[in-house]
């Protein structure tokens, strides 16, 4: 399996589907089925029986996954492509490829 190249924390740009042009933090990454969770994107209903937490119950709103192909991480302010390099270190780290700059 490829390495995923958004990571928990990213600020995301949401590029495809009913909440396009959204902006958000990630909240969780699901390798597994390459999908993750962005906050204030992709808002579900749910039903909820009274629990400890939740002592009424009923319908709550959450986040639902998003397929990562229809994200982009933002870098300054704009949406950009991520790419691997290796640095002088010879540690591998993530860069924006549209300003070369290092992103961790």
């Amino acid at each position: 399996m490829a390495t995923l190249k958004i990571k928990k924390g990213d600020t995301v740009k949401v590029i495809a589907g009913r909440d396009k042009d959204k902006e958000g933090k990630v909240l969780s990454v699901n390798v597994k089925a390459g999908t993750l969770i962005v906050e204030g994107v992709n808002m579900i209903k749910k039903h909820s029986k009274p629990n400890k937490d939740n002592q009424e119950g009923g319908i709550i709103t959450v986040e639902g996954p998003i397929h990562i192909s229809n994200v982009m991480y933002v870098h300054k302010g704009q949406p950009t492509r991520i790419g691997f390099h290796v640095d002088e270190n010879g540690k591998k780290v993530r860069y924006a490829k549209s300003t070369k700059e290092a992103i961790d």
